[in-house]
């Protein structure tokens, strides 16, 4: 067995601060494979733009890793990163046709920076290599390592939900884009029901055929796997960060200012597909059905910036500003405010210390991969007096915490407005039942089970 290669459209090098579970779990991966004497590669984006040209290659070396990164132009990122990206596949793979923007311009970019990538990193692989690809900025790559000569395994894990077959057939080129995906030999999905729809596209729009569960054949008769890899965290490290968190300064203070009432609290990425506008409406409406609860719970939404140079993102932010003065104009009381709205990032352990001192999580996302904050709000609760989650059926993470989450259709506010109200009234014994059930799932799959499992698989994938 040879070197594990990672591909991802970044990279967290050595040195970095490493907050997110996913650049733990590889970089763990990584150092598997150099205790082994394999040695390891992760490629990707360097975050730099170089104002001339991209491909500028950058290498260092750390504990038997090779970290290989390159710049992309300004033109290239606007049009591969932010462009076709995010502004087409982002969308399309959240099930908003209607936010896809599409042109032949930002596609042929997606495809430019996919065959740099490709032309970089072909020269550094061996054929005895794992090469495991991440996400939907980089789905082309593994046709473009064949069209130069790479015989390694390659997987491609989708970190975002699969939409319809129908929708994906709305995007132009939607053929040669989601063709690409049969040179990998294992494609990796979030849910068994990503996986049916993606099955369902092979079928019905790719004229190829399921051989077998998880097993497809292409039209060209190539034959790949397919399966499902429900990613998830690292469970124990969040127990331990979440329990020593209790004393940090800034969980004191917001401790503190809640002056005895309980919290709900809500993290997540400022995006369209997180149900942001809706939560507002939601926990307003559970104000007004459940009158007897006001003033006993505040609601903190901490909903970080991102891709704020993207309209629809300003125009999301301008939104959940005017709802929130709304809510708090509306029901606020000298000595409470119903709703807290932050724009900032928060240190993981600070955001864990968060976590254990809500009574409510509330994750309600219209469209999500998985949502690892639902995972991680579970992780982090006190076993003796643990919070309740509240949880989309639309987010991956459903499919396992349906034992002790409350489940909403986050569309239906008045019943997202009363599950916060059960969450209220939930007494000790039933929320230590449902925490129990879902830390029984978190305790078997977490992260580290996740990258095994997959990795076994790609080794017994079938090579080209």
């Amino acid at each position: 067995m040879g070197r594990l290669v990672v591909v991802s459209n970044r990279v967290a090098l050595p040195g970095e601060t490493r907050a997110g579970g996913l650049a733990v779990a590889l970089q763990a991966a990584l150092e598997d494979r150099a205790r082994q004497r394999h040695g390891g590669l992760w490629f990707g984006w360097s975050g730099r733009i170089d104002p001339q040209r991209s491909g500028k290659l950058h290498q260092a070396n750390a504990d038997g890793i090779t970290y290989a990164t390159i710049d992309l132009s300004r033109r290239d990122h606007a049009d591969y990163y932010n462009g076709f990206a995010n502004r087409s596949l982002w969308p399309l793979l959240h099930f908003r046709m209607d936010l896809v923007d599409y042109s032949r311009e930002t596609w042929a970019a997606y495809r430019r920076v996919n065959a740099l990538f490709a032309d970089k990193l072909a020269p550094m692989l061996h054929d005895d290599d794992l090469v495991w690809v991440h996400d939907y900025h980089l789905i082309p790559l593994a046709a473009l390592l064949r069209e130069r000569g790479v015989r390694a395994r390659i997987g491609f894990f989708l970190h975002v939900p699969m939409p319809s077959s129908d929708l994906l057939a709305a995007l132009p080129q939607h053929g040669r884009l989601f063709e690409g995906l049969s040179a990998y030999d294992l494609v990796g999905f979030q849910t068994e029901r990503d996986l049916e729809r993606f099955q369902d596209y092979v079928r019905l729009w790719g004229r190829g055929r399921v051989v077998a569960p998880g097993v497809l054949e292409t039209a060209g008769g190539r034959r790949l796997r397919a399966g499902a890899f429900p990613i998830s965290i690292d469970t124990a490290q969040i127990e331990r960060q979440a329990a020593e968190a209790t004393d940090k300064a800034s969980v004191r203070r917001l401790r503190e200012s809640l002056s005895g009432r309980e919290l709900a609290i809500g993290v997540d990425r400022l995006d369209y597909s997180k149900g942001l506008p809706e939560r507002f409406r939601a926990f307003e409406r559970f104000l007004q059905r459940h009158p007897a609860q006001r003033g006993k719970l505040t609601f903190l939404q901490i909903a970080p910036v991102s891709r704020g140079e993207v309209a629809e993102y300003r125009a999301l932010r301008q939104e959940l500003e005017q709802l929130a003065g709304h809510v708090n104009g509306g029901h606020a009381e000298p000595d409470w405010t119903p709703m807290r709205y932050v724009n900032r990032n928060f240190a993981h352990p600070t955001l864990t210390g968060f976590y254990r001192m809500a009574r409510i999580g509330l994750v309600t996302p219209l469209r999500d991969g998985m949502n690892l904050v639902a995972k991680e709000y579970v992780a982090s609760q006190d076993p003796e007096d643990p919070g309740v989650l509240v949880l989309s059926t639309f987010a991956g993470a459903a499919r396992e915490l349906d034992a002790g989450a409350l489940l909403v259709n986050p569309y239906d506010l008045d019943g997202v407005a009363d599950a916060i109200a059960a969450a209220m009234r939930m007494r000790a014994p039933e929320r230590r039942r449902r925490w129990n059930a879902m830390m029984d799932v978190l305790r078997a799959r977490d992260i580290h089970a996740w990258r095994r499992d997959y990795l076994a698989a790609l080794a017994t994938a079938q090579s080209p």
